[in-house]
């Protein structure tokens, strides 16, 4: 049987003001005692040259034509597919001219796993803002890797999940105003949220049969429904009905329990509620070495779970630690090529 065919994991420029270049390079540059896994820049040179020269590193960057060169070019050069910008963009100072650049090389990494060229996609951190500001329609990276995946009209419901070796976390809702949040949480949207992530932790992480803990949305779980009916009335229900199915399913948990060390050690995965219930926790414990990871694509995306940092851009203080992990997890993802069971 032939060995299946080395492909090279597709990189994002992110926003090209912030840290994404900083860290691209510095994860590079990093390549061979971190043992990481060839990876693909799409994004523009100049940038990376003129971000390296403020960086004050030295390593040799070379435009590519086809993403399977990356491969053998790697351990001497940082390859780039070029997606060039209409004009210089200096570290820390955002421009609305860049915006199109910064999708562009969303869409083309997409596009390079669709056609087998690419493993995974890893994507460099974006300024939803000034995204928002260009006329992008989508809350972030996330809706809009989605709607690139949509096939027979059919769009897949992405599940964020933050991911590091101590501690795995979901949010069920996620960029969700607070006091927009019991609103949003319906027994639907918990019970695919489950599904999602049972199927994903088989297929992308390998387990056999993952166990997954659910957070309450109320203090104490809501008390038995004295502290809030959120619980009795609908995270339950989605619960019982997802351990019909044969889901290693349990909760609702107390939030506040839920992530001490005796805890953790109960589950593989963590779905809670909303953003910062998920989030606060996890970046408490995990906040250089955590990976952002969409489930429920038909592909695999990382990202660091960080922004752009926009005030250290170009100063050399940006930690490429959280990127150089999303890049192992996505080769480590992608190389999980079986189907999950049923």
């Amino acid at each position: 049987m032939s060995s299946p065919i080395a492909k090279p994991l597709a990189l994002t420029i992110g926003d090209p003001a912030g840290i994404g270049p900083d860290i691209t390079l510095l994860a590079f540059c990093a390549r061979h005692r971190e043992r990481l896994p060839p990876f693909i820049f799409l994004g523009d040179r100049l940038t990376l040259e003129d971000r390296a020269s403020q960086l004050g590193l030295s390593l040799h960057i070379e435009t590519v034509t086809r993403p399977i060169e990356a491969i053998e070019l790697f351990a001497e050069a940082l390859p780039v597919l070029s997606v060039p910008l209409p004009s210089p963009v200096r570290a820390g100072s955002p421009e609305q001219g860049a915006m199109p650049t910064v999708i562009s090389s969303i869409d083309a990494a997409v596009e390079m796993v669709k056609s087998g060229e690419a493993s995974a996609v890893v994507t460099n951190p974006i300024s939803k803002s000034h995204l928002y500001k260009a006329g992008f329609k989508f809350p972030g990276h996330t809706e809009y890797l989605a709607a690139l995946a949509e096939k027979d009209g059919q769009v897949p419901h992405p599940v964020m999940m933050l991911a590091a070796g101590i501690l795995k976390v979901i949010p069920t809702t996620i960029h969700v105003p607070l006091k927009d949040v019991p609103g949003a949480l319906t027994s639907e949207l918990l019970a695919k949220t489950i599904a999602i992530t049972d199927h994903d932790m088989r297929r992308w992480f390998g387990l056999a049969r993952p166990r997954i803990a659910v957070s309450g949305l109320n203090p104490h779980a809501g008390e038995e429904g004295n502290l809030g009916r959120e619980e009795v009335d609908m995270i339950r229900s989605a619960i019982v009905a997802a351990q019909h199915a044969g889901i290693d399913v349990s909760g609702p948990y107390p939030a506040d329990t839920l992530f001490h060390a005796a805890s953790r050690k109960r589950y593989d995965v963590a779905i809670c509620m909303y953003h910062d219930q998920a989030l606060i926790p996890f970046k408490t414990l995990a906040f250089e070495e955590g990976v952002n990871v969409t489930l429920g694509l038909p592909f695999v995306r990382t990202s660091p779970d960080h922004g752009t940092a926009f005030d250290i851009a170009g100063t050399g203080r940006a930690n490429p630690t959280s990127l150089i992990e999303a890049l192992r997890l996505a080769d480590r993802m992608s190389a999980q090529t079986a189907p999950a069971s049923a």
